[in-house]
């Protein structure tokens, strides 16, 4: 009997296997191979663990009748929304850069969801994709491109 338990934790592994696949496609630097923490070190780590969490869940799953697959009161179109939403993020990165791309992907995230003020749209969204744009570019150092778009119009 396949029960939710089960889709989640095959999924699971199936993404953690992938993921391990291109993490270990990694270039590395010359050198970098010797080295005990490298480019390659954390994505492997965490698909290992997300292997070993995943076979877990499925070792764990409970196997009930009253557990049984039950899609009824799913709401797959918000959910195919939420993906295309995805897919749009994905590529207005390129063209708008992370920190505005963001804020459009979480004020339309949760428009989706439901919540329709403009102020707690807003307030919930900017503040957070600031916060984390700070955090990657002011204290992990990390390089995120303005976007297309905002380097032609501003120049850079």
């Amino acid at each position: 009997m396949i029960t939710k338990d089960h889709i989640g934790g095959l999924v699971f592994l199936c993404f953690s296997i992938a993921y391990g696949y291109y993490g270990s496609e990694i270039v590395l630097f010359p050198g970098d191979e010797f080295q005990p923490f490298h480019a390659k070190s954390l994505p492997l780590a965490l698909a290992g663990l997300g292997i070993v969490f995943s076979v877990c869940q499925l070792l764990t799953a409970s196997r009930s009748a009253d557990d049984k697959l039950n899609l009824q009161g799913l709401d797959f179109v918000l959910m195919a929304k939420l993906l295309v939403l995805m897919l749009i993020f994905a590529a207005a990165l390129e063209w708008i850069g992370f920190l505005l791309s963001t804020m459009i992907f979480l004020v339309g995230g949760y428009w989706l969801l439901g919540e329709r003020r403009p102020k707690t749209l807003f307030l919930a969204s900017v503040p957070f994709a600031v916060g984390f744009w700070a955090l990657l570019t002011q204290l992990l150092d990390i390089y995120l491109a303005p976007g297309r778009l905002i380097t032609n119009v501003f120049g850079g």
